[in-house]
């Protein structure tokens, strides 16, 4: 490789946040059209490094050098001067402007002194369309859903024409044809000659798209290997030891059903949902995007209202649109975005998983500040949250450690139905296990889990029974030995409701 080739490189970089060494010493170097993959469990250091990149941290030690120089990078600017862009796991749009604002934001063409609006979304149009994504610029990106968002994010990058593109966890929110798409962008950039830094928690893209892999462990570079490594051999990098069962169910007998759904409808959104799951069940709803599988759980839970159908837990009628009467039953969600709906970002960890219990441990006017803190210690010892204490503030967490503490609120309270949606987005392959053994845990002590997820690996091999949705309905349902990714796709893709016995069959 010639000096010419190389983009960027990272020697020894070290940064101490209080009580926490994020990085020791971390290598890292990107090539001309190639793309690198930044792997390792969540809190390996990962978000550390592509921040100090982007401008929002400044390394205490070690160097960054861009195109053979030494620089310094204090801001997004610099970053962005020295052709470096950076697409977040969290969205960083402004939802009140619309989609080429946002795309072109603090960088808009102008005319005559004034803003050129005509151009601007002429040119937003044209990367909209690159990207594959059939949104208008002039939408507000407060009306655009998760998946839509990304692909605006990806627009605003590819508008900086940058040399170095950071991608951190880009396919989360992406169906499997999103993803094929976003594969094609990064092969033309490739082609073109932009370096990608890509961050993913899927092992299968690795091979698909990568071609170098560097493993961050306990914020150290531990390893950099072919893209084509053994997935097996990925992971005993990233977490130190072999991970023998990824989806390790424990399936036993089921009680009554804990919560029943009839005939629930919402005008325009879903139709005529009908489904049960039992005490010590795991129930997975598959479907694409858009399939109205969040806005089911939303109004199981009493987030959203319905027109018609009804919800019974533990066979007592449950009011519609009353989240208070959903968690008084026994009803717990663990909402798709956590940061958004499942946390109190600036809050304490402790705070955090009191949060559904604090009415019940308030009396005569006062907390019971003791039992509630004795308590989120017993509950984040038993989910082994990774923490400085219980008085970090939860936005300075990792993803998984954050997804650990949103679920754990709903384990103080005693929840006995469990809703939880896309429960593993965002998380590595470590902390997943961890989740999928509290699900075994929860189910074992007799709880109901009801499991939305695009991950349809993760649905299959935890589910005992698989409800697949398509076009706001019940497509068709599947049991735990009928259920394959070809039997679920294709009643995913159905344009009207099947009955379960209209399912393919077979492995």
């Amino acid at each position: 490789m010639s000096n010419a080739d190389e983009l960027l490189r990272i020697e020894g970089i070290r940064k101490v946040f209080p009580g926490v060494v994020a990085l020791d010493g971390v290598d890292f170097d990107l090539r001309r059209g190639e793309v690198h993959v930044l792997l390792g469990e969540n809190g390996a250091g990962k978000s550390t490094l592509i921040k100090m990149l982007s401008g929002a941290y400044t390394p205490d030690d070690g160097r960054i050098l861009v195109g053979g120089e030494e620089v310094r990078i204090h801001g997004a600017q610099d970053s962005e001067r020295l052709g470096i862009a950076t697409i977040y796991q969290e969205f960083n749009l402004v939802p009140d402007l619309t989609v080429a604002e946002n795309i072109f934001l603090g960088r808009q063409p102008r005319r005559f002194g004034m803003i050129d609006r005509g151009r601007m979304e002429a040119e937003a149009a044209e990367l909209l369309k690159r990207v594959g994504v059939n949104v208008s610029p002039r939408a507000r990106v407060r009306e655009l859903g998760i998946a839509r968002l990304q692909m605006v994010e990806i627009a605003k990058a590819l508008s900086l024409d940058a040399r170095v593109l950071i991608m951190d966890e880009p396919t989360a929110v992406l169906t499997s044809e999103e993803v094929d798409k976003l594969f094609a962008i990064v092969r033309t950039l490739r082609e073109d000659g932009v370096g990608v830094v890509f961050i993913t928690h899927h092992l299968e893209e690795i091979a698909a798209l990568g071609d170098r892999v560097t493993v961050i462990r306990d914020g150290k570079s531990v390893g950099q290997v072919p893209a084509s490594t053994p997935e097996d051999d990925l992971v005993r990098l990233m977490v130190g030891r072999s991970i023998e069962q990824q989806y390790p169910r424990e399936r036993g007998e089921t009680g009554e059903p804990l919560l029943k759904v009839e005939g629930l409808g919402r005008d325009g959104v879903f139709h005529d949902v009908s489904f049960e799951v039992r005490a010590g069940e795991v129930v997975g709803i598959a479907g694409l995007v858009g399939a109205g599988r969040t806005e089911v759980a939303r109004a199981v839970f009493g987030a959203d209202p319905y027109d018609r159908g009804t919800v019974r837990v533990n066979g007592s009628g449950l009011r519609g649109n009353d989240v208070n009467a959903a968690m008084a039953a026994g009803i717990g969600l663990v909402p798709e975005d956590r940061k958004g709906q499942g946390l109190v970002l600036d809050a304490s960890v402790a705070e955090n998983l009191g949060l559904v219990t604090l009415r019940t441990a308030t009396h005569a006017g006062l907390v019971d500040l003791k039992g509630q803190r004795e308590a989120a210690a017993r509950v984040a010892e038993q989910l082994g949250v990774r923490m400085a204490g219980l008085g970090q503030h939860v936005r300075t967490l990792s993803g998984g450690n954050q997804q650990k503490v949103v679920i754990g609120k709903w384990l103080l309270a005693d929840t006995k139905v469990l809703i939880l949606d896309e429960p593993t987005r965002g998380i590595d392959v470590g902390a997943k296990v961890e989740i999928y053994q509290l699900i075994n845990e929860l189910t074992a002590a007799g709880a109901a889990v009801l499991m939305i997820s695009s991950d349809l690996p993760e649905v299959l091999g935890m589910s005992d029974r698989v409800l697949v949705m398509a076009q706001g309905r019940i497509a068709g349902e599947l049991a735990a030995d009928e259920a394959t990714q070809d039997a679920v796709m294709a009643l995913a893709v159905s344009t009207s409701p099947t009955t379960e016995t209209e399912a393919p069959r077979g492995r």
